[in-house]
């Protein structure tokens, strides 16, 4: 029997020990227990294991909610109570400022969080027939597998979207295509709730009637994608009203396209949105950038302030989007967008001199941006992050080559119960 004491999480949420000079990352396991272990990966410093038993129960442990955890590996840290899973993000976020970018912020933020339950409002749910398990199966991949979850709920999605996975794979049996629709995705706005299915065969007559059927009957509207996100195209019904999400503290509506990116928990980026222009302090008159734009989530409401902003993105669909939304909520004044490879130096070292900018990059970064800035130092930059260890680089740079000062940092809980952490800093000139 193999037993050890778990000392912190890593980022991914595993138990930490230290057993005969080795680490040990056991999944499942919480800090302050004493577990009997299995490992099922081996180095010659560390190895992963499955957690076989706990004999002493750390006070950080929660019984998951969710039957399927620890099978689905949609959620990692369901075991642990909503404050440890906090914390245990915001020493991810600290560890890789540190030992990464070698920096330390002068202020730690409080976390900003919200439901813990029923938050997604966007999920990409996998598709896949397995006879052996009764016909569809629809839901998320296994942990630590390509296989698909065998799942009836989940308790991340809200209710209305939960309640309606054991009927999908009743439909999707139904399906001549059954065989080649591999994935589904759901987008949930204010008015309506679209599934995009990605069909890789064209649905028969009857296949067409099913779906109608199934879209009447369960309160959706159905798009199909032939091909990548571009190809995706409303099936049926015809005349729902567009996706949205509201920002309702600047009067801003936000349109979106099934497939175009935006936050997953919307109540989460309401509060986050709060906290960049509080961070920024955007005021009538200024110059801001807003890097990363998107659809302008940051963006409009910047230019609700009165502010002069001029929202960059390299995707030119989205820029198309974003330029529709200022439209649509008369902001076309003071908010404009333009298309620019972001990641791309020589881009970055022809843009404009702003007074303040805000970047939301992708998990990539914004490293090639960040060191053009050297040219055209910025007063304040806050910088919206989704990868610790790519927001710590970028840190480093402002921080050591630029002379900024890394005045604020806190954490995001956009995932609960996962082990994603976003996170917003706040860089000023020293």
């Amino acid at each position: 029997m193999l037993l050890a004491t778990i000392e912190s999480l890593d980022r991914e949420g595993r138990g930490v020990a230290r057993v005969e000079g080795k680490t040990v990352f056991i999944d499942g396991a919480a800090p302050g227990e004493t577990v009997e272990y299995a490992p099922y990966q081996k180095k010659p410093t560390w190895e992963r294991a499955q957690l076989v038993r706990v004999l002493k129960e750390s006070a950080a442990r929660s019984g998951p909610r969710c039957e399927f955890f620890g099978t689905c590996g949609g959620c990692s840290m369901q075991h642990l109570e909503a404050r440890v899973q906090v914390a245990a993000k915001q020493r991810v976020l600290e560890d890789a400022l540190w030992h990464i970018g070698r920096v330390r912020p002068e202020t730690m933020l409080r976390a900003i969080h919200g439901m813990s339950w029923g938050y997604r409002q966007r999920a990409r749910l996998s598709v896949r027939m397995v006879q052996k398990k009764g016909g569809a199966l629809v839901g998320f991949r296994e942990r630590k597998s390509r296989y698909v979850a065998d799942m009836t709920r989940c308790e991340v999605l809200p209710p209305h979207v939960s309640e309606l996975i054991p009927h999908l794979r009743a439909l999707i049996g139904s399906l001549s295509l059954r065989e080649r629709l591999p994935q589904i995705e759901v987008a949930i706005g204010e008015e309506v709730t679209v599934l995009v299915l990605r069909v890789l065969a064209a649905p028969d007559a009857d296949d067409c009637e099913r779906l109608r059927q199934f879209a009447d009957q369960r309160g959706v509207q159905l798009w199909l994608q032939t091909a990548g996100p571009d190809s995706a195209q409303p099936f049926w019904p015809l005349d729902s009203p567009p996706l949205s999400y509201l920002l309702p503290e600047y009067g801003v509506r936000i349109e979106f396209g099934p497939t175009d990116f935006t936050q997953v928990n919307h109540a989460v980026n309401r509060l986050l949105v709060r906290q960049a222009l509080s961070l920024l302090d955007p005021r009538p008159g200024e110059v801001i950038a807003d890097f990363f734009c998107g659809l302008g989530n940051f963006t409009l409401p910047i230019a609700r302030c009165g502010a002069h902003v001029l929202g960059m993105e390299g995707n030119a669909k989205l820029v198309a989007r974003a330029s529709g939304n200022a439209n649509l909520n008369g902001l076309t004044q003071h908010g404009r967008f333009e298309t620019v490879d972001l990641f791309n130096g020589r881009a970055c070292a022809g843009l404009p001199t702003f007074e303040k900018a805000l970047l939301d990059p992708p998990r990539d970064g914004a490293v090639e941006l960040v060191k053009s800035f050297a040219d055209r130092p910025l007063r304040r930059i806050v910088y919206v992050s989704c990868d610790p260890a790519t927001l710590a680089r970028d840190s480093g740079v402002l921080v050591h080559a630029q002379g900024y000062r890394l005045a604020v940092v806190g954490v995001v809980n956009m995932f609960p119960h996962t082990s994603h952490v976003e996170s917003i800093a706040l860089f000023d000139r020293a």
